[in-house]
């Protein structure tokens, strides 16, 4: 039996905000409301585009925008909440995969190679989808999309013998009675090479040759997270070795990371370090060297009325931040912070990338507050 949380809470060094080692040069992109966004060549022209829910806009500044499609509109929300970017279906362009609540089905959206509509194909129906889960799970090259629903549901781009995409994808579900609820991860937690998933409730262990061995993936509930951020992250933040786990509340308060411990009989346990308990909404969390270093720090900023107003500190300041984590010691830097109607939160499935051949990543940003390009400049 492996042990659960540990009792106690483990505090890390107090985070105080402070002003950015970085400079970024905050862009507007558009006052339409979408959650999603990525950043990839688009049209084939060689310079990186912008794409964000129903629109494009081309690079290399971005000031014209081009229609994808409708996307249907509901209360405050657009029924779109993820944009990957993934030549489907082996013609050269890439397209776009994505989720929706009220449609409850995964579907992609076919890049025509213009400036016309794309057109929008279902792949199957998997109930209401939070989010996607993007993760090569077998390690052959090729990303297997989870939609955040339960049962869990494992898609699998067909390839021809050319390893070019069919347009169609192998479905397959885990037999388990854990996972599903909100949140999802993917990572190695117990060192054996093979990627696990995490969810809000515990983990399943993946076994070997896991995608052909569903009935065999194991169950641990070992923690429990509410509603965690989408993804949960696996990290070795002390550096001691052992995988640790980064998960932010998408709909609460807190950040905070759970260390990996073993005990004199070599069970696992973990134990809960708070990073920042005062911001809420940590919808979206990635793990990126920002700031080129060489480490690996943690990006991440607020949903902006990720449930209409309704969540604790909903109306507190939108922020975007990254967090250095040196062993356990987080620090917090703003990228941006303010109300509104003047900073930016990072939406609900935010992207990176070096916009500007810089060398430093990007951030683009979505949100119901529009969408925002922040051009990392570096340090001074």
């Amino acid at each position: 039996m492996y042990k659960m949380i540990a009792a106690a809470l483990i505090l890390s060094i107090p985070v105080l905000a402070e002003p950015a080692v970085l400079q970024f040069n905050r862009v507007t992109i558009s006052e339409h409301t979408y959650e999603a966004a990525s950043v990839f060549d688009v049209n084939n022209d060689g310079t990186l585009d912008l794409f964000s829910g129903a629109y494009w806009y081309e690079g290399p500044d971005f000031k014209t925008s081009h229609k994808v499609t409708e996307i249907q509109y509901v209360d405050t929300y657009y029924d779109d909440f993820s944009n990957y970017p993934m030549d489907v279906n082996g013609d050269g362009y890439l397209d776009v995969v994505t989720g929706g609540w009220w449609n409850q089905a995964l579907c992609w959206r076919e890049n025509p190679g213009n400036t016309g509509e794309w057109t929008t194909h279902d792949v199957a129906e998997v109930g209401n989808v939070e989010r996607c889960l993007f993760c090569d799970l077998d390690n052959d090259g090729h990303l297997e999309v989870l939609p955040v629903t339960k049962p869990i549901h494992i898609f699998q781009i067909i390839l021809d013998e050319k390893g070019k995409g069919t347009g169609a994808f192998k479905q397959s579900t885990i037999v388990t009675d854990g996972g599903g609820g909100h949140g999802i991860g993917c990572g190695d937690i117990n060192g054996d090479g093979r990627k696990d998933l995490l969810f809000a409730g515990g983990w399943l262990e993946a076994p070997e040759d896991s995608l052909n061995n569903l009935d065999k993936w194991q169950w641990h509930e070992e923690f429990s997270f509410a509603l965690a951020s989408i993804p949960i992250l696996v990290h070795d933040v002390n550096e001691d070795g052992l995988p640790d786990i980064i998960v932010g509340q998408g709909h609460d308060y807190g950040l905070y990371w759970m260390e990996q411990g073993k005990d004199g009989e070599g069970n696992r346990n973990w134990t809960r370090h708070d990073i920042d308990m005062d911001r809420s909404q940590f919808h979206d969390i990635q793990l990126a060297d920002i700031d080129k270093d060489g480490k690996l720090d943690v990006v991440t900023g607020k949903r902006y009325h990720a449930h209409n107003g309704h969540d604790p500190g909903a109306e507190d300041p939108l922020y975007l931040s990254y967090y250095k984590m040196n062993k356990g010691a987080f620090k917090r830097f703003n990228i941006d912070y303010g109300t509104a109607d003047k900073a930016s939160g990072a939406g609900i499935y935010f992207w990176m990338d070096d916009v500007d051949k810089n060398g430093y990543l990007d951030i683009l940003a979505p949100g119901k507050e529009g969408l925002y390009l922040f051009l990392n400049q570096g340090s001074n």
